[in-house]
């Protein structure tokens, strides 16, 4: 089995589920008391489009490499996430007028840390599955 296939799709299904509960459950009143206005029927293409490309930047970029551990994955995954996820919100918030500081900040804090736990997750699983040679 490929290495990077299971880093891939144990990122994908850490990474997936815990998004929809927390925009979908645990966040959703906050997202809608700040935003809701803006907010429309979810795109399905896109959401997927964004959900494949941005576990193959987090393979790419955190957990796919010959060094990688977990206590490196958990720190490069929670500045990854933070990067990513801060050049939406900030360019959101230069551009659209509803979008507001606490929205931004809520949401950096979250791609932070779900691309820290999602990574590591990955990582441990495909150190399970797959060790490295």
């Amino acid at each position: 089995m490929n290495r990077y296939a299971v880093l891939y799709l144990a990122t994908l299904l850490v990474l997936v589920p815990l998004d929809f509960l927390f925009l979908g459950i645990v966040a959703k009143d906050f997202f809608t008391s700040q935003v809701g206005n803006m907010l429309g029927e979810i795109k399905l293409a896109p959401a997927i489009l964004f959900y494949l490309l941005y576990v193959a930047g987090t393979v790419i970029f955190v957990s796919g490499g010959q060094g990688a551990s977990w206590p490196s994955t958990l720190l490069y995954g929670a500045l990854f996430g933070l990067f990513c996820y801060a050049t939406f919100d900030l360019t959101s918030l230069s551009l659209l007028r509803h979008w507001t500081w606490p929205v931004a900040i809520v949401d950096v804090g979250w791609g932070a840390a779900v691309t820290a736990v999602s990574s590591t997750a990955a990582l441990l699983i495909a150190d399970w599955l797959v060790p490295r040679t």
